[in-house]
């Protein structure tokens, strides 16, 4: 028994039409999310980047604002104004504390915490060097300037010298600006303000630029003081006078060169006889020791004019996050991301929907040819559309194949309705033509011929109620013994003439839920063909059994039996196993398909199976009558004024 196939119809998962649809789906959500997440990638690297730029950038500028007030002054008695205004301007909060945490001035909510660890320490006797803008070498901040700051008239006379001095460089073709240290000492630098002046005519080279005031020798002196006894630890000269003095934006104090020099050949030694790298390692180590001393000693000196060392702290605060900003750079990424994804989008569905549509294609080509040419698709694949076009191929060869039984039955027909018509035709202009005279055999000849013409109309219209539907059934419990002894009594005549011996067998005595009249019919078209294909001396047996819910009936012969190529077609209409349409040995072709409608009406199943040489049988499965309970079902009579036999009767003169 053939297997109903499942939704896949047995076709490989991979190439079914429902698996290739998902995977160009994912195809193309994965190239989306690819897309999509390079672009998120690239798109929020940079908003990160320049947050961060951002941030680093409002750091340096808040630690330099409060390193320029540590350094101009001397506590920080002050500095809430210019906490809370640096807070306002960047959105981060700011707050200052000493060493031990005790704070100073916060932006934020009395009683907030305080972040874990401090963002950096504002000092600006030791300030970062690489980060804080305008910072000395030394870590000093420029605008510290203490004891330098230069008295009102002190900077006037300077900004005299300054200004005649721009003149001298203007004679003489070089362009300057006048700019002033945090102290208000003037210097030169170039016109555009980059670049120091390191040209200087000669005429304009007098040096009262350069030289100190009163009160920057005052404070030149005291550092002086405070270097010396580092200057006597180092090695250097303990003699040495005051500190050279490098005017301009830096404002830088260096150490004597002549403590340099004597500690330089100290190390060399009086006889001399170093090496060049052992004069150059001499000379470094007695410049950087100098240096330190001048430096320890200016911060010594300037202590006093500065606030104390304080640690900073720096939080998120309320400021608004960063936005996307639609840079035509962030345009471009995302028109071309989108341009990306649209391009293999229309790729992959222009190549999956070719794929699809092609045999839909050549199917629809192919219905609408005529219906005569019967055209065939050709199966290219193994999935849904390829069962559609091996569906569509059946479908074609079924309907050619109805086609041609149509013709076939409109050629037999006619045959079986010409045969006697032309016979009682015959007769009857014989007769007419007083050649015959009309007597008891002429006439019983034309009466079988008639007969023969009802039969063929009989079984006609019996089909065509079947195929319509209309078929009308008088359905009543029918005892299955009665029914096959009815019918043996009705054929035993022909089959004793016939030479065949015609028995029941219908031991248990079922009840079937069946039309009597129709079910004598389909019995009395299994049992005339079967002795009609049965030799002399053969044997025609009629049993009957319950199966479960349905009632078994078969017709069993010791016939020729039938072809196994002639087997499936047994029970089509005009069908006869002699080709020669003989009406010795068979009938009109239309017994068994009447058979068969009629038992499908009834919702049962007819099947037939033989061997040549030894027989066939027809085997009949017929629904069971529901009450099958009673005694008289057991003994094979029918119950109910319907099942009587003038009832039965009169329904088979119908």
């Amino acid at each position: 028994m053939r297997k109903k196939a499942g939704p896949g119809g047995g076709i490989p998962l991979r190439k079914r039409l429902l698996v290739r649809l998902l995977v160009a789906s994912v195809l193309i959500a994965g190239c989306s999310v690819a897309a999509t997440a390079w672009l998120a990638v690239q798109t929020t690297t940079s908003a990160l980047r320049q947050e961060q730029g951002q941030d680093l950038a409002d750091d340096v500028a808040i630690l330099a604002r409060l390193s320029g007030y540590a350094a101009t002054h001397r506590d920080w008695k002050g500095v809430a104004a210019t906490v809370r205004g640096l807070a306002a301007q960047t959105g981060r909060r700011v707050a200052l504390t000493t060493a031990d945490r005790t704070l100073v001035a916060d932006s934020a909510p009395p009683g907030s915490p305080l972040p874990p660890s401090p963002a950096a320490t504002v000092d600006p006797l030791h300030t970062d060097t690489y980060t804080q803008r305008g910072a000395q070498l030394s870590g000093i901040d420029p605008r510290a300037v203490g004891p330098y700051a230069l008295p009102a008239g002190e900077r006037r006379q300077l900004d005299q010298v300054a200004a005649k001095r721009r003149s001298c460089f203007a004679a003489n073709g070089v362009p300057t600006t006048v700019r002033h240290t945090p102290g208000g000492r003037p210097y030169l630098v170039s016109d555009d303000g980059t670049r120091g002046v390191t040209e200087v005519p000669e005429e304009c080279a007098d040096g009262a630029l350069n030289t100190p005031t009163a009160t920057e020798r005052r404070a030149l002196d005291d550092v002086t003081l405070r270097a010396r006894a580092c200057i006597r630890r180092a090695g250097l000269d303990p003699d040495l006078g005051a500190l050279e003095f490098e005017p301009g934006a830096g404002g830088r104090y260096l150490v004597s060169r002549t403590a340099v020099r004597y500690y330089y050949k100290g190390a060399l030694g009086a006889g001399g006889g170093a090496t060049d790298e052992a004069r150059h390692e001499a000379r470094q180590k007695a410049q950087q020791k100098a240096q330190q001393c001048a430096d320890d000693a200016y911060r010594d000196q300037l202590d006093p004019y500065v606030a104390p060392a304080a640690q900073l702290f720096l939080g998120g605060g309320d400021r608004a996050a960063t936005r996307f900003v639609m840079s035509p750079a962030n345009k471009a990424k995302i028109i071309g991301a989108a341009g990306l994804v649209l391009a293999v989008t229309v790729a992959v569905t222009a190549v999956v929907a070719g794929r699809l549509v092609r045999p839909l294609r050549a199917l629809t080509e192919a219905a609408r040819q005529p219906p005569d040419q019967h055209v065939r698709v050709p199966v290219t694949t193994r999935d849904e559309t390829g069962l559609l076009a091996q569906a569509f191929n059946a479908l074609t060869e079924r309907r050619e194949r109805l086609e041609a039984q149509r013709k076939a039955m409109v050629s037999d027909i006619a045959h079986e309705l010409r045969s006697p018509l032309t016979n009682i035709r015959g007769w009857l202009e014989v007769a007419r033509d007083g050649l015959v005279d009309p007597d008891p055999a002429l006439l019983s000849s034309l009466h079988d011929e008639a007969l023969v013409l009802q039969r063929v109309i009989d079984d006609l219209q019996d089909l065509a109620a079947a195929d319509a539907g209309t078929l009308r059934l008088h359905r009543e419990p029918l005892g299955a013994r009665d029914l096959l002894d009815q019918v043996a009594a009705a054929h035993r005549v022909a089959a004793r003439a016939a030479g065949v011996t015609l028995r029941t067998d219908c031991a248990d005595g079922p009840c079937l839920d069946a039309d009597p009249v129709r079910m004598r019919q389909v019995l009395g078209n299994l049992v005339s063909n079967a002795v009609r294909h049965t030799p002399a001396d053969g044997t025609v047996a009629l049993a009957a059994h319950r199966d479960g819910d349905t009632v078994v009936l078969t017709v069993a012969d010791t016939g020729t039996g039938i072809a196994p190529d002639d087997l499936p077609h047994v029970f089509d209409r005009f069908w006869r196993a002699e080709k020669s349409r003989s009406r010795r040995t068979g009938g009109s072709g239309l017994g068994l398909a009447i058979v068969r409608q009629l038992v499908e009406a009834h919702g049962g199943t007819a099947a037939a199976a033989s061997e040549p040489g030894a027989g066939s049988v027809f085997t009949l499965r017929l629904p069971a009558a529901p009450d099958e309970t009673g005694p008289g079902a057991r003994d094979g009579v029918r119950t109910g004024e319907a099942g009587g036999p003038r009832s039965a009767a009169s329904r088979a003169g119908k």
